[in-house]
C-alpha cells in the first residue's frame, strides 16, 4: 500500500505504507536512536507525535515480549527509510509491520528521512498528517488545517486508579504523568514499595500513604497544561524528598515558580551528552522532550542548576539549596549503553534514608 506524510507547510513525502491502514494528525519529531524502537513507540511521552527515525533500518530485530514501556504504542505514526520485514532475533515474536498493524498505527517507509530530519531541525517541529489509506494531498491539507494538536496528553496516559507495586523497602508515591515501565523496574530492583497515583490526585491523597519519597514521572506534551499536577507538587514540597524526571523535572520547576518554554525541535534519542556541573563528569543520556526549563527563572527560586546539555547548554538538572528535592531532564533509567546516570536513583534512596532517620 502507498503511504504519505504531509507537512503543514505543504511539503509532501510519498512513500510506501506499512503497519495499519489509517490516518493520523500529530506533531512531527525525529529520534536519533540507533536501537530501541519498541521502547520508543511504547513510551507514553510520545503520545500525539509522529516519529521520524534517523537510523536508516528499522525493525531488523523484530518485536519481543520484553521491551515495552507501556501496554501499547502511544506514537501516532512511524517514519523510516527502510523497514526489515524479515527480522533476525531469537526473541522476536512478530515483525514491526505486524505489530503496528495489530496496534492500529500507520507507518510510512521508503522516504528521505534525512531530508525530513533536516527540515524539522531547521524549521522546528511541525504539524503533519501520516496516512496509509490513499488520501490525496488535498485531503491531507484539509485534514491538517482543521485538526489541532492537543497539549494535555499527560492527563490521559497514566493510570486511572491508584496502583500498588509491593516491595519491602522505601515507600514511594509516584505522580503519574505517563511513567515508563523501565522507571518502575528501577524502583523494583531496589525493593521499593511503590504506589502510582493518577493525574489529578491531591496532596492529601498522596500523603495519606505516608510516603518516604515522591517521584514525578515523565509524560507527554506541554508541562504548563498539567495545572493540577503543578498545584499538587507545590503542596508536597517540604513534605518528603522529591525526585523528578523529564516532565517531572519541568513540573517541579513550575511548582517552584519557574518557567518552561517550547524548544525548536527538542531532544529525542539515546546519544545526548550531559555534564554534571558539580563534579565535572559528563554522561551519554537518553532523552525525549520538546520543552525545557528556563534556568534563570529557577535560580530565582532557590534552585541550583546541576546539569547542562553539552550540545545546546539547556538545563538538564537542578536541586534545591536546602530541601531534599532534585530533578533531571534526561532518563537515568534508560541506560543507552552506559549506566552512568543510575547514581541518581541512589541519591533518591539516600534522601529517603535521611528522611526516615
Amino acid at each position: 500500500m502507498n503511504g504519505i506524510l504531509y507537512l503543514e507547510d505543504g511539503t509532501v513525502f510519498a512513500g510506501k505504507g506499512f503497519g495499519a491502514r489509517g490516518t493520523n494528525v500529530g506533531e512531527l519529531v525525529f529520534n536519533t536512536s540507533m536501537t530501541g524502537y519498541q521502547k520508543i513507540l511504547t513510551d507514553p511521552s510520545y503520545k500525539g507525535q509522529i516519529i521520524n527515525m534517523t537510523y536508516p533500518l528499522i525493525g531488523n530485530y523484530g518485536v519481543n515480549e520484553i521491551d515495552y514501556e507501556s501496554e501499547r504504542i502511544h506514537a501516532f505514526g512511524l517514519i523510516a527509510k527502510d523497514i526489515a520485514f524479515n527480522p533476525s532475533n531469537n526473541k522476536s515474536i512478530m515483525t514491526i509491520d505486524e505489530w503496528l498493524r495489530f496496534q492500529g498505527v500507520p507507518g510510512v517507509w521508503n522516504v528521505d528521512t534525512r531530508m525530513i530530519t533536516k527540515k524539522v531541525r531547521d524549521e522546528g517541529t511541525v504539524k503533519a498528517v501520516i496516512s496509509t489509506e490513499g488520501i490525496s494531498t488535498y485531503e491531507a491539507k484539509a485534514l491538517c488545517r482543521r485538526t489541532g494538536l492537543r497539549q494535555d496528553w499527560m492527563k490521559e496516559v497514566g493510570v486511572k486508579n491508584v496502583v500498588h507495586r509491593p516491595g519491602g523497602g522505601y515507600k514511594i508515591a509516584v505522580m503519574d504523568f505517563g511513567i515508563k515501565t523501565s522507571i518502575l523496574k528501577a524502583f523494583s530492583a531496589r525493593d521499593c514499595d511503590v504506589y502510582i497515583f493518577p493525574y489529578g490526585s491531591t496532596a492529601a491523597e498522596i500523603m495519606s500513604i505516608s510516603p518516604d519519597g515522591i517521584f514525578l514521572s515523565n509524560g507527554p506534551a506541554d508541562p504548563e497544561e498539567a495545572v493540577k499536577g503543578i498545584e499538587t507538587t507545590r503542596a508536597l514540597i517540604g513534605k518528603a524528598p522529591i525526585f523528578g524526571v523529564c516532565m517531572g523535572h519541568q513540573i517541579l520547576a513550575l511548582a517552584f515558580g519557574g518557567r518552561t518554554y517550547k524548544m525548536k525541535y527538542g531532544h529525542r534519542g539515546g546519544n545526548h551528552g550531559v555534564i554534571a556541573l558539580e563534579t565535572g563528569r559528563s554522561a551519554i543520556t537518553s532523552q525525549n522532550h520538546g520543552f525545557a526549563v528556563d534556568g534563570q527563572s529557577v535560580i530565582e527560586h532557590d534552585l541550583i542548576i546541576t546539569h547542562r546539555n553539552l550540545n545546546d547548554d539547556t538545563v538538564e538538572g537542578m536541586r534545591h539549596k536546602k530541601l531534599p528535592v532534585f530533578s533531571v531532564q534526561f532518563h537515568p533509567e534508560a541506560s543507552p549503553g552506559p549506566n552512568d546516570s543510575e547514581y541518581l536513583f541512589e541519591r533518591f534512596m539516600e534522601f529517603m534514608k535521611g528522611g526516615k532517620a
